[in-house]
């Protein structure tokens, strides 16, 4: 089943996680944001735009889940291309959201 359709400026999805309302949030790689989803209605509900287009994958973290972790790209990239985007290849703290990720899940081997 179709959840959402990526609108062009959004490019491809990459890392995605869960918030604590169930909403599922994406990375765009090249598309240089994290777009939340309501995986009920299939709607795009809140974008984040980053500093560098290729935007690889997004989890929660901080004391109580509400900060958001983003890491972005920079492998593949010549001179020329790193020096017009200089913040390839970090990795950005998001705070503000509005709203919690959950604790991941740990398995005893």
């Amino acid at each position: 089943k179709l959840l959402y359709h990526l609108e062009k400026e959004e490019q491809m999805p990459d890392g995605m996680c869960i918030d604590v309302e169930g909403k599922l949030w994406v990375a765009c790689i090249d598309g240089g944001r994290v777009i939340r989803i309501d995986p009920e209605t299939g709607k795009r509900i809140q974008t984040v735009k980053l500093p560098t287009p290729r935007i690889t994958s997004c989890c929660f973290g901080g004391k109580d889940y509400s900060e958001m972790y983003v890491t972005s790209a920079y492998d593949g990239l010549d001179e020329a291309t790193l020096a017009k985007d200089p913040h390839a290849g970090e990795i950005f703290k998001i705070t503000g959201l509005g709203v919690k990720g959950i604790p991941q899940n740990f398995f005893a081997a």
